[in-house]
């Protein structure tokens, strides 16, 4: 669930360039003139025809700016309450958390070379934010099938680079919400019309790190 600058004003800064390059352009019409004279009159008007021909070809040449594509945003909520290979405690810990604001976290792209960007749609818990579910919506026939789903709390996932990342956080017995002892990295790739794993890390986190607290620096140092 997800401004202004105020810099400096280049005004003064485009003055000199303004007046630096008028002189600039003076020198240069006065000695094109010079060089046309020079060559019976021509010089001026060949110069001025290849330079309209190099601008015209670059222009030509330069490929047009295409749009980037926008996908079509989806109810994620709705999308998860009526999907029936969803559990019923995941459906029962989708509710707002704050007025109409759900704890979903929704993410597009591609990941099964389908016509439309798939949709990545992760459920979380309201207090801590932990990973209750984590599905993938393919459209199919004008609507969204679920092709892959996790309901193993805390998980989180992901779209990389055309794969989906599956995040398994690991506790051990005492750890707190906050504090797992490490993570399981899985990375799944749509084949054969499906989603098979190519990849499994385990991270284990230090327990040392970031439990003292930080010193106050020294004012004289």
């Amino acid at each position: 669930m997800r401004g202004l600058t105020v810099g400096r004003s280049p005004r003064g800064t485009r003055r000199g360039t303004q007046a630096t390059s008028a002189a600039v352009a003076v020198f240069v019409a006065l000695g094109a003139c010079l060089s046309g004279c020079a060559a019976g009159g021509t010089g001026t008007r060949d110069e001025g025809a290849a330079h309209a021909d190099a601008v015209g070809g670059a222009a030509s040449s330069s490929p047009a700016a295409s749009p980037s594509k926008v996908p079509d945003r989806v109810d994620a909520v709705r999308l998860v309450k009526s999907d029936p290979k969803v559990s019923e405690e995941v459906k029962h810990e989708l509710k707002p958390c704050v007025a109409d604001e759900y704890p979903v976290d929704v993410s597009y792209g591609e990941l099964t070379g389908g016509t439309a960007e798939d949709v990545v749609v992760n459920v979380l818990t309201c207090g801590d934010a932990v990973g209750v579910g984590s599905y993938v919506y393919r459209e199919e026939d004008g609507a969204y099938q679920n092709v892959f789903r996790t309901e193993e709390p805390p998980v989180y996932a992901e779209i990389d680079r055309g794969d989906l990342v599956v995040t398994k956080q690991v506790y051990e017995r005492g750890d707190p919400v906050s504090s797992p002892s490490g993570e399981n990295v899985i990375t799944y790739r749509w084949a054969s019309g499906r989603f098979a794993e190519q990849y499994r890390t385990h991270n284990d986190y230090s327990n040392a790190a970031g439990n003292a607290p930080t010193p106050v620096p020294d004012a004289d140092g």
